[in-house]
C-alpha cells in the first residue's frame, strides 16, 4: 500500500476513535504525576494558584476557539460525526479563513492545559507529540476527504490557508452570526470533562504527594458542576426545544 493511502486509511481509522482521548490522557496521567516531585508548590499557594489560573486559561482558550467554529458554522459542514467523515458544505469565511482546523486547534489547547497542571514538563512534551503524531493522520485523511469533494475550491481555499497555526493575514469575515445556542447545545460534554480533567490532576496530586487519599469537598463541588453542566443541558437538548435551531447541526 503506498503511503499515502496508508496514512489516510490511519487517519480515518483514529477518526473513529477521537472521542476517547480524554481516557487516554487520564490514564498517562496517573503515572506522570506519580513520579513528579511537587515540592515546590508544596507551602508556597500562591504559586499554585498562580499555576492553576494560567493553565485553566490555555483550556479556556481551546474552549473558545471551539466556540467560535461551532457557533459560526452552517449544519452542512463537517461537525461532530464519528463514523466518516461528513460535509456538504466547505467552510473557508471567518476562523476558516485563519486556519484549516480550527476544531483540532481548540482540542490541543483544551487539553494541553491541564496536561500542564500536572506541572511535569515530560509529560506535556510527550502528550503534545502524541497529539501531533495521532492528529496530523486524522487531518490528512479529512483533507483527501475534501479535496475529492470539492476539487479545485479546496485546494484554492487551502493553500492560502495554514492548517494548525492560524494567520490573519488572508482573514474573511464569516457570513453566518454567532449562535450561543449552538455552544450550549453541542459543547457541553467538554467543558465538563474539562472540568472533570483538572479535579482528577489535583486530587491525584494530593493523593501521591500526602501518602493518603484525600476527598476534599471541593473535589465534590467541581465534579458535581461539571455533571450538572452535562445533565441540565443535555436535557433541555433532548426532552426540549429550548436549544433547537433550524439552520444549525
Amino acid at each position: 500500500m503506498a503511503l499515502i493511502h496508508s496514512l489516510e486509511k490511519n487517519g480515518n481509522f483514529l477518526f473513529k476513535f477521537r472521542g476517547q482521548i480524554p481516557l487516554v490522557l487520564f490514564a498517562l496521567s496517573v503515572p506522570a504525576i506519580y513520579f513528579t516531585d511537587y515540592q515546590f508548590i508544596k507551602n508556597n499557594q500562591d504559586l499554585e494558584l498562580i499555576l492553576l489560573i494560567t493553565c485553566s486559561l490555555v483550556s479556556f482558550s481551546g474552549q473558545v476557539i471551539r466556540a467560535i467554529a461551532i457557533g459560526t458554522s452552517n449544519k452542512h459542514t463537517s461537525g461532530r460525526n464519528t463514523k466518516e467523515q461528513v460535509a456538504e458544505a466547505l467552510n473557508t469565511r471567518g476562523i476558516y479563513s485563519t486556519v484549516r482546523h480550527p476544531l483540532y486547534l481548540g482540542n490541543f489547547f483544551m487539553w494541553i492545559g491541564i496536561v500542564m497542571y500536572t506541572f511535569n514538563v515530560w509529560f506535556l512534551l510527550l502528550v503534545s507529540l502524541l497529539f501531533w503524531i495521532y492528529y496530523e493522520r486524522i487531518m490528512f485523511a479529512e483533507e483527501r476527504f475534501l479535496e475529492r469533494k470539492f476539487g479545485e475550491d479546496y485546494v484554492n481555499w487551502s493553500l492560502l490557508v495554514p492548517p494548525f497555526w492560524p494567520s490573519l493575514k488572508n482573514y474573511v469575515p464569516g457570513s453566518i452570526s454567532f449562535s450561543f445556542k449552538t455552544i450550549l447545545r453541542r459543547e457541553y460534554s467538554g467543558v465538563t470533562a474539562t472540568i472533570i480533567g483538572f479535579a482528577f490532576v489535583a486530587f491525584l496530586r494530593d493523593w501521591f504527594t500526602s501518602g493518603e487519599i484525600h476527598f476534599k469537598a471541593v473535589y465534590g463541588i467541581v465534579i458535581g458542576v461539571g455533571l450538572l453542566i452535562t445533565i441540565v443541558f443535555r436535557t433541555l437538548k433532548h426532552h426540549t426545544r429550548i436549544l433547537f435551531e433550524e439552520d444549525r447541526s
